[in-house]
Formats: C-alpha cells, sequence, structure tokens
C-alpha cells in the first residue's frame, strides 16, 4: 500500500456562521464595560458572538490608543484578523484609537472595512447595513445604546461605567482627544443597571469613568457632591450588593462628603483607587496636574481618619520628561511617608499627540527602568509588612474560582481563589483560600461566591487563608 501520499489540494475553508460576531477586546476595565455594551447590541440586532474569528461574519476590534505600545497592538490585532480575513467577512476598528486615528487605521490596515469611535455604538446598526450583513428588521431603530438592559457576563463582579470623557488636560494622556469632555452617564440609567446587575447575581459593582470624582458637574451638580449622591442612590437601589467599589478618582475631588459616604454605606468597600503619578511639585506642573501636596496630604488623611481600615491604591509615572534624580528621590521619600497600600508604577512612555511628547530632557529608558525597580522594590517592602499585618484576621472574600495546590509530590488539593474588600479586580492580589480541614477539603455542592476567611500567611501581593463560613 503507498503512503506518504500528497495532494495539491487547497485547504478546506471553515464555514462562517451567517450574521455572528467575534469581538476581542483590547485596553483597559472601561473598554472591557463597552465590549459588553456592544455584545448586546450586536445581540438585540439578531447577531450571535463566537468565539472562533474564523467562523464569524463581523470581526470587531475594540480597540486601545492610550499609549503607543497598547496603538500597537491595536493595530497588530487587526492586521492578524485583515490576513486571515475571507470572503464574506467584514472587519470593524471600534473603540478609542478609532475615534483619535481613524485615517492611520484605515492607512496602515487597509482591510479594515469600518471605523466606528468610542461611545458611537449606535452607528453599528447602519454600518452593519451598509456592509450586507443582515439584521433584524428594524432593530437598529429598536435597540440603542441607552436603553440596553445590563447582564453580567460572568462571576460575582461586574464594572459600571458612571462617565466617559475628560475635562483634566494632563500633558500625558490622549483620553480628551479620544473621548472629548467629561459627560456624566443619567443618574437613572446608571440605576436601571445597577438594579439589572443585582438581580442578575452581581455581589461587587465596581464604578470606573475616565474620572468617577467629577460625576455630575455636567448634569448641573456644583458642590461637588455628585459622586457621593450617586452611591447612596446605588446603595439604596440594590442593598443586597455586597460592595461598591469606587476607581480612578482625582484627588482634588475626594470631597468630604464622599469620604463621609463611603464611610456611613455599609456597603462601600474601604478602598479607594486615587492615581497621584507623582509626588514633587515641578514634576506635577510639567504634567499639568495639581500641585499643591497639602491637597493630598489633606485628602488621604480624612480616608484613613474615616475608615481606618481603607486600603489606598494609586499610580505613579516615572522618567517623566526632565524628572531628575532629586525629584525621583522625593517621589520615593513621599511613598515611604504615605505608606500606600497597592501602588502601580509605569515608565513614561510619549504619545506623539500629547503636550508631553514635546517637552524637553527625555528620561534615557535604561534611567526609566532603574528607577522603576526603585520604587517597585520599595513598594514591595511596605505592601509585605500591610499585608503580614491582616494575619490573624477574619475576611469577607468574594470567591472568583479555584484550583490546585501541591502540598507534596503525591498530595495536590483543591484550593478557591478570591478577593477580600482589600483588591480590585485584575490589578490588586488574591485571597487563596484552603478549607478547615486538609483531610475532609471544602463542602460538597455548589462553590459560594462569597465566603468568610481566617488569613494564616501573606506575601507581597498575596493572602492565604482557612475557611470559616
Amino acid at each position: 500500500m503507498k503512503s506518504n501520499i500528497k495532494l495539491n489540494i487547497p485547504a478546506r475553508r471553515p464555514h462562517l456562521d451567517n450574521k455572528s460576531f467575534y469581538l476581542l477586546t483590547l485596553g483597559c476595565d472601561k473598554n472591557t464595560v463597552d465590549s459588553e455594551a456592544i455584545g448586546q447590541l450586536l445581540t438585540g440586532y439578531g447577531l450571535r458572538e463566537t468565539l472562533k474569528p474564523e467562523r464569524a461574519q463581523l470581526l470587531i476590534v475594540n480597540t486601545c490608543g492610550f499609549i503607543d505600545s497598547a496603538t500597537r497592538q491595536s493595530l497588530d490585532a487587526l492586521q492578524d484578523l485583515a490576513d486571515s480575513k475571507q470572503p464574506g467577512q467584514a472587519l470593524i476598528a471600534a473603540g478609542c484609537l478609532a475615534s483619535r486615528a481613524a485615517d492611520m487605521i484605515q492607512t496602515e490596515v487597509p482591510g479594515v472595512d469600518g471605523v466606528v469611535g468610542a461611545l458611537k455604538w449606535d452607528s453599528f446598526g447602519p454600518m452593519l447595513t451598509d456592509l450586507g450583513i443582515e439584521i433584524d428588521n428594524g432593530a437598529a431603530n429598536r435597540v440603542t445604546y441607552g436603553l440596553l438592559r445590563r447582564k453580567k457576563k460572568q462571576g460575582p463582579t461586574s464594572y459600571l461605567k458612571i462617565s466617559d470623557g475628560c475635562d483634566a488636560g494632563c500633558a500625558f494622556c490622549i483620553i480628551p482627544q479620544m473621548k472629548g469632555k467629561h459627560v456624566s452617564r443619567p443618574t437613572e440609567h446608571i440605576l436601571r443597571e445597577v438594579r439589572q446587575l443585582a438581580d442578575s447575581g452581581v455581589k461587587e459593582i465596581v464604578l470606573v469613568g475616565q474620572d468617577t470624582t467629577f460625576y455630575g458637574r455636567d448634569l448641573g451638580v456644583r458642590d461637588n457632591t455628585g459622586t457621593a449622591t450617586l452611591l447612596k442612590q446605588m446603595a439604596e437601589t440594590a442593598p443586597e450588593v455586597m460592595w461598591f467599589r469606587l476607581m480612578y478618582a482625582y484627588p482634588r475631588f475626594v470631597s468630604p462628603a464622599l469620604v463621609e459616604t463611603m464611610a456611613s454605606l455599609p456597603q462601600m468597600a474601604h478602598y479607594i483607587d486615587m492615581p497621584l503619578q507623582h509626588a514633587h511639585k515641578a514634576v506635577l506642573r510639567r504634567m499639568r496636574r495639581p500641585s499643591d501636596q497639602s491637597e493630598t496630604y489633606g485628602t488621604i488623611e480624612r480616608l484613613r481618619a474615616a475608615m481606618p481600615d481603607i486600603a489606598i491604591r494609586t499610580t505613579f509615572i516615572v522618567g517623566y520628561p526632565g524628572e531628575t534624580e532629586e525629584e525621583f528621590q522625593y517621589l520615593l521619600d513621599f511613598i515611604g511617608e504615605m505608606q500606600f497600600d497597592n501602588v502601580g508604577a509605569f515608565k513614561f512612555s510619549p504619545q506623539a499627540s500629547s503636550p508631553a511628547a514635546q517637552q524637553e530632557n527625555p528620561v534615557p529608558e535604561e534611567i526609566k527602568q532603574e528607577r522603576y525597580d526603585r520604587l517597585m522594590a520599595l513598594q514591595q517592602e511596605i505592601s509585605l509588612k500591610k499585608q503580614q499585618s491582616l494575619i490573624g484576621r477574619e475576611l469577607d472574600v468574594i470567591v472568583e474560582g479555584s484550583g490546585t495546590v501541591d502540598y507534596s509530590p503525591r498530595d495536590s488539593r483543591e484550593i478557591w481563589v478570591g478577593r477580600s474588600y482589600r483588591s480590585a479586580p485584575e490589578v490588586d492580589g488574591l485571597v487563596f483560600i484552603e478549607p478547615r480541614s486538609l483531610r475532609a477539603g471544602f463542602p460538597e455542592g455548589t462553590r459560594p461566591y462569597t465566603a468568610r476567611v481566617k488569613i494564616t500567611d501573606a506575601t507581597e501581593y498575596d493572602l492565604w487563608g482557612k475557611l470559616i463560613s
């Protein structure tokens, strides 16, 4: 019998699923929320989502253009899909980069068939019709972004976008170019979405926006109480939600009213994400950020006085143009003094259309890396002490999944994985949960979404504990 037969026959192309879409999300958690909305919008049009791009009639990349590396990642993802695109498939670039650089996208990736900018999701309907993709009769007029019914994608946690755009004008940021000025979502839309998420079983709602503490200014709220009032309304709307978590708080607008509200509402996670970017006055001025550090000290003091157990997360940029060794050392001293619970650091990456890209005295890459390493080493020491202080405490934990751990070469056992109030999803550490008795294991039945855990060990980022209930 003959073997090793080779036939000169073209590979068979997979069959396309009519009225189907594949959606790739790049970038931050705000893009995740937008992709959920896009998916629900397209489902309302009668399309079905598939996880296999080779089977989808419609290919979508929800792009990010915040920094150069994100722009490159978005263009590469679009090019990969364009290169493998089959007859009958259409490719759409959506989101932030599509808002800022539509012409560049179509020049660099000619295979893109359409561009939908951020917050222009209702234009999908007419575009799909123009591309020859069938949608349900009248759906484009009947199904709109503002009236979508929010459903959780998976797990006990969901992000909730309360605003978009930004008025701050930081020199290093191009968000205003991509998304425009700050726009608060109507309160009634947010509260309806909160109720829908609670009805679907969500235990934690994470508030996101370019600046969550600016909420309501464009709706006529002038006394800096918009976010505090919204939090109270959310808590009343969904009292069964375990935690509301506040991310992307602008330091200047963390008002006394907001601090008081966070401290008084039982459902508020005693946690805040407050990006500071730097500490030295001269660097902050070059960044076009508030440079009065007395405001920052006062805000942190108020937060810790009202909530002694609060976990404060912040982010810093190292290697900003003109940053001297003295300015960087000032930042290290500030971090050492403030003892933040969680810190993220980024090496400065210039954006071509940002004012910072034109500033003089760029910092060499090797110095950026060296400063990044020093900052993170300092923060790891601080984080470890903070984490170890929790040993012996009992914490409520949202359980997100499970795994296994090897206690010996022949002894591999199940653990649960979750987060306490001290950790935000995706950016902070985890809690690894062991059963009360390793021999008995976990209780039988469905794994719960929440658990009470006694902390037994700690690392710089993660906690270990035993299940109590």
